[in-house]
């Protein structure tokens, strides 16, 4: 079936993957036809008019028309569309479609005779320039990156930690300090938790960029930009770090929890919320949730990791009773097999001999936290 492109009209596409191939061009669609056996999860969409007879075998969808009102159909589909158009023809097609760098995919253009893969849009959050490295692989062309991070070899300001489920607080100063990072200007990368292989390079880091342990001793140095990773709240001296300055969150915070059957959602996340509150801890840095694999179908459990996207792990009590614990309870024991469930499931999974909640309890819930170190 041809998908026939008419003004006013949001053409129906079927959508497999999360990329798609385009062309437009006798060339072009050469091209794309061969990267799409290399590229199986891309979706291809061609002009009719060059259509070889086993589009439907290939699932290779066809359409007539202006290349420009597809686009408005393939915009919020896909994570990268590639383009073997003429970059002109690109920027001015999806410049209606522009909506933020956080949302928009990733675009590449490539030429008609595949010389050149172009990151176009997103490079950074859509994934632009990642694909653009893979596609010129694929077709042994030229990458074209601008991006000043990647071209200078620095941090990727937007991207810091992302491989590793990081979360900046706000996405407010990553603008400015981007500007900082690749205009060479004394950045400040203060490091408590986390991931500590973060620096993707072949090459040193930068000489403008200086690692600190602790805030005080980066705000002492007066660094005109920085980028924070812990997962404690910070006082509100130490809040001045971020005046030009991008806080991240590390998945670093393991949660223990022992509840009695039926507990609601709402009390469990009500302890939850209160005791990182005392601990001075962000939400956003929580990893896991750990328990018993009797609560591995305890509602309110499933409820609280689907609500935050928490991972959800559970343990036989022979596993949880191969971890030393400071109070081993001959009841619970009784009714689970196991002399604790909050505080062995998480040192089991944190590998912690102390955690910063031993066991807390209360109402029907018992919480035990700890941390993920990362030498």
């Amino acid at each position: 079936m041809t998908i026939v492109l008419q003004e006013g009209m949001l053409p129906s596409i079927r959508q497999h993957g999360d990329y798609c191939l385009v062309a437009i061009t006798k060339h072009g669609v050469e091209l794309a036809r061969r990267m799409q056996r290399q590229f199986p999860q891309a979706d291809l969409f061609y002009m009719s008019k060059f259509a070889a007879g086993d589009e439907e075998e290939r699932g290779i969808q066809l359409f007539t028309g202006s290349v420009r009102l597809l686009l408005p159909a393939l915009w919020p589909a896909y994570k990268g569309i590639i383009l073997i158009i003429s970059l002109g023809a690109v920027v001015r097609m999806i410049a209606p479609l522009l909506q933020d760098k956080k949302t928009d995919p990733g675009i590449v253009v490539i030429d008609d005779k595949g010389e050149h893969a172009i990151s176009v849009l997103s490079g950074h959050l859509g994934g632009a320039n990642e694909l653009t490295r893979e596609v010129a692989a694929m077709i042994g062309a030229r990458a074209i990156i601008t991006t000043a991070s990647d071209v200078q070899k620095t941090i990727p300001v937007d991207l810091f930690g992302r491989r590793f489920g990081w979360q900046w607080e706000s996405a407010e100063k990553l603008t400015p300090v981007s500007a900082s990072v690749v205009n060479e200007e004394r950045v400040a990368v203060v490091q408590e938790s986390g991931e500590r292989d973060w620096w993707m390079h072949d090459t040193p880091m930068p000489p403008n960029i200086r690692l600190y342990d602790g805030i005080a001793a980066a705000l002492q140095d007066e660094p005109q930009a920085a980028l924070v990773i812990t997962h404690r709240l910070l006082s509100p001296e130490e809040e001045a770090i971020l005046q030009n300055g991008v806080l991240y969150r590390p998945k670093v915070i393991a949660l223990g929890i022992g509840c009695n059957r039926g507990t609601s959602v709402e009390e469990i996340e009500a302890v939850i919320l209160n005791t990182l509150e005392e601990c001075r801890f962000s939400i956003l840095s929580v990893k896991a949730v750990c328990t018993i694999d009797l609560k591995k179908d305890e509602e309110g459990l499933l409820a609280i990791c689907d609500k935050y996207g928490w991972d959800f792990i559970h343990y036989t009590p022979d596993e949880l009773n191969q971890v030393p614990i400071e109070e081993p309870s001959d009841t619970v024991y009784k009714f689970t097999g196991a002399y604790g469930v909050s505080e062995p499931a998480v040192k089991r999974y944190t590998g912690a001999e102390q955690l910063v909640v031993t066991k807390k309890k209360a109402g029907n819930v018992t919480l035990s936290v700890g941390i993920l170190t990362h030498p």
